[in-house]
């Protein structure tokens, strides 16, 4: 895949945060033609203590979301944890685990936030920039936003808002548990986001692009390679 070099990662909180601010003004909010063949789910595990990242990419053929292939890498973490800059810390783990994988997919679901950031650049958004293809952020807590009561009825959906701006939405993927939170990453609009995460959940909470990629960044998933 091709990875663009749109800044260096070797920089300072500041720089990291006029880095977002610069690259939140490319986030394309538009649907990108095109059909859907492909899904990667993507999700990173980190150990302080090791100083150790694990990213894993997990693509999945659509629709019936059988593991077409799998890359896991580790890498040492450079960056120090700090809210709203984890890209920083772990997106250049992600680009190590696409640099090893030979199926493209078409959309990326990414374990965290798109445009539900302070500065509207979270790591689903950041990476769908660096790889131009369409991304979608589906977090499992709340960074920035708030919304109203959502129902328990599987596939209700509510807004939230930041500063009177729609960032992304709750989302129920299951009764009785937790929602999750989607917003657009790159290349989508939050109807489709929502669409999507919707269409990949089978009787989880999570979608199973980010579910597998989970597991795989966690160790507990034994595909390795090709399939």
């Amino acid at each position: 895949m091709q990875i663009r070099k749109l800044h260096s990662w070797h920089v300072d909180p500041a720089e990291a945060r006029d880095i977002q601010r610069r690259l939140a003004t490319q986030v394309s909010r538009q649907p990108a033609p095109g059909a859907v063949d492909l899904i990667a789910g993507v999700d990173v595990s980190t150990n302080d203590r090791l100083g150790i990242a694990r990213a894993a990419v997990v693509v999945l053929r659509y629709p019936d979301l059988a593991v077409q292939e799998n890359s896991t890498v580790e890498e040492d973490l450079t960056f120090l944890y700090i809210p709203g800059l984890l890209s920083f810390r772990e997106a250049p783990a992600v680009f190590r685990a696409f640099e090893r994988i030979s199926s493209a997919p078409d959309l990326v679901m990414i374990d965290g936030q798109g445009i539900a950031h302070p500065r509207r650049l979270g790591i689903a958004s950041h990476v769908g920039l660096i790889l131009d293809i369409p991304t979608i952020g589906v977090a499992k807590s709340i960074l920035v936003g708030r919304h109203r009561e959502l129902p328990d009825e599987p596939g209700a959906w509510v807004q939230m808002f930041d500063r009177d701006e729609v960032v992304g939405a709750a989302v129920r993927t299951k009764r009785g548990v937790k929602p999750v939170y989607v917003s657009i990453g790159h290349k989508v609009d939050l109807p489709v986001a929502i669409s999507w995460t919707l269409n990949c959940c089978r009787s989880y909470r999570l979608p199973e692009p980010t579910r597998l990629a989970h597991l795989a960044a966690a160790s507990r998933l034994p595909i390795i390679g090709r399939y």
